[in-house]
């Protein structure tokens, strides 16, 4: 702090000095006799101690970045002393012989200032080049002639205030935040490292390279982008790629003024173009895109998934990941000391998160408990906090993309064969053990293919496939998302793929079950190309047994016609589970369950009702309609009742009716 108040001083006496050269050698051309060569060499010997600081001052500084002569270093000092003195408007029309000429001009400058040169009226150099000085330049009138001033930056510069210009400022976002602080995993940290000592390297300054972080999570990027920044002395700024100026002239103004910044001040630039697709095909966003990056040749990080091509400059490529499963458990045993010793292993079995949320979270749950003493907030509480607080962090992503389910079923609401709950619980078992088979057991080392878990439920509509779904998040207290293929399907080329991208890369975080409904409109074989279209389509279903091979959560497959899937997809499920049609017994089990207890039932036959060939889902559906008609009646639920929900079943899937197995001792024509 004192060194920099004593530049401050310094600065504010190479300035005062400054001005008053440049007020002398104005009065010198309207009145020499006024001024004595001794005068002005007086101030010019005041100018010369006063650079002769550890940190020169800002304006002797700005001339060496950027490269003026020693003519237009003086230029410019002329274009600020109007700014800095009100006596020099004054002289500088004086000097003009022009009172309505109160301002600097280019022939000014040539005749005040020493070794004078035509080269500076170049917009080549750097006086206009980087817009250190205005020219207001009315039609007709010369360039010589017209008025000058010094930019407003440029002026506050010399004077010794830092800040960013206020043409750039509303657009960029500083990124030295509290995340700032958190430590990187040891596997980002590792290409930090390599990263810095790349750009410590003498040749890369002369031309900063692009730095292409490639990957799906921001977060973990911004870490390694702020802290490599950090270690090369830089304050790092976000720019999202969309608030890029289209217009062609704006975009190199903008690109100008940006490279002006970062000469004077230690700035780097994090664009954000995580969502910009980086086919050649793209228009709009990416073209303003490879056009920035070709005329600021700055040091940029660029956030991107996938690397670009012909970025019209050198860059360097780094895949940044999120976390290993157990960098994960290290960082949840380091924030989380008030929870059961396995809870770690769970939630990074479960849950793909990065260093920032992890901290987050933690925070959150520690929060929110710290007045709370341990009765009130035992450690399986405190587990449920955070769990809940991963769910909640990981849902916001899959619902704009996906339609929720509320979980609700059980493992006793659901009637099956023994085999098939038997491999239910073996899916739920797997999803819970992940981490200790393929972390602690080193199966993940000798795993080319993605670590998630496949099924595949089979059967007839209303055989319980998604009460299959339902047990299993809720007996994983995950979400279950049912994967709207409306939203999803594409006519145009590429959109499917697309779609199935974010859904994928939302989900990839962990808290949450995919559950894609009549999946054989999306798994289907794989056609012969006969044209385009085709082409296409089999591209889509490629694409597909990538991303369910590749994806790290559990994906449930639905489908009624299990014959019309691609033996290939078929051959990459970990699972297939055959949902049978309900034999007799089974469907006796599913009418008793059907009802909840709190619904007032009379004298049901469920061995007669068990009779009636029909689903779970039917009968579902026979025992809602059957309740209330029971209580547009305020009565019990009966047997007549039940009955005739059951005809209008029959009538709804157009079955042939057997009055006699309809037949009550009551009327049930009232009722129907």
């Amino acid at each position: 702090m004192k060194d920099m108040q004593r530049w401050q001083t310094a600065n504010e006496e190479y300035l005062s000095a400054a001005v008053k050269w440049i007020r002398l050698r104005l009065q010198q051309m309207v009145d020499i006799e006024q001024v004595s060569p001794a005068e002005i060499a007086q101030a010019q010997a005041a100018m010369t101690e006063a650079e002769n600081i550890q940190t020169p001052p800002a304006l002797v500084l700005l001339a060496q970045r950027f490269g003026l002569s020693q003519f237009e270093q003086n230029l410019l000092l002329l274009c600020a002393a109007i700014e800095l003195d009100t006596r020099i408007a004054k002289l500088c029309a004086a000097a003009q012989d022009d009172r309505n000429r109160p301002y600097p001009t280019f022939a000014l400058a040539f005749a005040c200032l020493d070794e004078p040169a035509w080269d500076v009226l170049s917009p080549e150099r750097p006086l206009r080049y980087w817009r250190l000085i205005e020219i207001n330049q009315p039609p007709a009138q010369p360039l010589t002639t017209s008025a000058l001033r010094a930019d407003e930056r440029i002026v506050n510069h010399i004077k010794g205030l830092t800040y960013l210009d206020d043409r750039l400022a509303p657009l960029l976002v500083p990124l030295e935040t509290a995340e700032s602080d958190i430590a990187l995993p040891p596997s980002q940290e590792k290409l930090a490292i390599a990263l810095i000592q790349q750009l410590k390297h003498s040749t890369y300054w002369r031309s900063p390279p692009v730095i292409q972080l490639l990957g799906a999570d921001s977060l973990s990027k911004q870490l390694v982008a702020q802290q490599t920044s950090a270690a090369l002395g830089l304050h790092l700024y976000r720019l999202p790629v969309e608030l890029l100026p289209t217009q062609a002239s704006e975009l190199e103004i903008f690109a100008r003024l940006w490279h002006r910044e970062t000469l004077l001040l230690p700035i780097a630039l994090y664009l954000d173009a995580n969502e910009i697709e980086t086919a050649s095909s793209t228009q709009g966003l990416a073209s303003p895109l490879h056009r920035f990056l070709s005329r600021s040749h700055t040091l940029i990080f660029l956030d991107t998934r996938e690397p670009r091509q012909r970025l019209g400059r050198t860059h360097i490529n780094i895949d940044v990941a999120k976390p290993t499963a157990n960098e994960q458990v290290t960082a949840w045993k380091s924030l989380l000391t008030e929870v059961a010793d396995n809870t770690s292993q769970l939630l990074a079995g479960q849950f793909n998160l990065n260093s920032v949320t992890i901290e987050q979270i933690s925070r959150q749950v520690v929060n929110e408990t710290t007045d709370n003493s341990a009765i009130q907030n035992p450690k399986s509480k405190i587990q449920n906090q955070i769990w809940d607080a991963c769910l909640s962090i990981t849902r916001p992503q899959l619902d704009n993309l996906a339609q929720r389910i509320d979980v609700k079923a059980t493992w006793d609401d659901i009637v099956l064969p023994k085999e098939e709950i038997n491999l239910l619980h073996q899916i739920a078992d797997q999803v819970r053990s992940r981490h200790q088979v393929y972390e602690d057991w080193g199966f993940h080392q000798r795993m080319n293919r993605g670590m998630g878990i496949s099924a595949l439920f089979a059967g007839e509509s209303g055989v319980g496939k998604t009460m299959g779904a339902e047990v299993i998040a809720h007996d994983l207290s995950l979400h279950l998302y049912r994967i709207d293929l409306s939203s999803v399907v594409s006519k145009y080329i590429g959109e499917t793929e697309k779609n199935l991208r974010r859904l994928f890369d939302a989900a990839e975080d962990g808290g949450a079950i995919l559950f894609f409904d009549e999946a054989d409109a999306l798994f289907g074989k794989r056609s012969e190309v006969k044209d385009s279209h085709d082409r296409y389509a089999n591209i889509e279903i490629n694409y597909l047994l990538q991303r369910i091979e590749a994806y790290r959560g559990l994906a449930i497959l639905a489908t009624n016609m299990k014959s019309t899937l691609d033996v290939a997809f078929m051959r990459r499920l970990r699972f297939i589970v055959n949902f049978p049609f309900p034999n007799p017994k089974e469907r006796k089990l599913i009418w008793q369950k059907a009802f909840p207890p709190e619904t007032p039932i009379e004298n049901l036959d469920f061995h007669r009702l068990s009779q009636f060939n029909l689903a779970g889902g039917s009968i579902h559906n026979i025992v809602l309609n059957a309740a209330f008609m029971a209580a547009s009646t305020k009565t019990a639920v009966t047997m007549p009742i039940v009955l005739a929900a059951t005809r209008m079943e029959y009538r709804k899937l157009e079955r042939p009716i057997n009055e006699v197995d309809f037949r009550t001792s009551e009327p049930t024509e009232a009722i129907i």
